[in-house]
């Protein structure tokens, strides 16, 4: 091969590439902006699903609380209804107990007068008030009785 054959294979050469990279060139610069809207179009659908699941998210959380809150709410109830029902069963129990001692206490007055008597050792300078006959108690009738002595 000759010289001028080898230079016009090295111009058709040169003029293929230089025609090839032009053709690229030119569909890169058509398809670039195609390509532009289909990632941004793929990035917007991203985003959406990321909001649409951030809003799952956010119901199933809220539904959970709600959950949560009637549950406390029932035992609360439960509980206040186990709190009165024992309170019921200690009012029976007392009721039970009083009448049991009151029925004992029947017919009974000297143990009642002993109870009384003992009281009254055991008192701590205590005031008795004994109602008369206008319904009226005498107020302090000892002390005024002690303060009479002593003029």
């Amino acid at each position: 091969m000759n010289r001028n054959q080898r230079g016009e294979l090295y111009f058709g050469a040169v003029l293929i590439l230089a025609v090839l990279g032009a053709v690229a060139l030119v569909v890169a610069l058509w398809l670039w902006p195609k390509y532009r809207v289909y990632a941004e179009e793929l990035a917007g659908e991203a985003r959406l699903k990321e909001a649409e699941w951030s809003k799952q998210i956010l119901i199933e959380e809220a539904k959970a609380q709600q959950q949560a809150s009637l549950l406390q709410a029932q035992t609360k109830i439960t509980l206040a209804k186990a709190q009165g029902q024992a309170e019921i069963e200690r009012a029976k129990a007392t009721a039970e107990a009083n009448r049991i001692i009151g029925e004992s206490l029947k017919g009974n007055e000297a143990y009642l007068r002993y109870l009384w008597i003992e009281g009254l050792k055991e008192g701590k300078g205590e005031r008795i008030y004994i109602p008369t006959e206008a319904g009226l108690p005498i107020l302090e009738a000892g002390r005024g009785a002690i303060v009479g002595r002593e003029k």
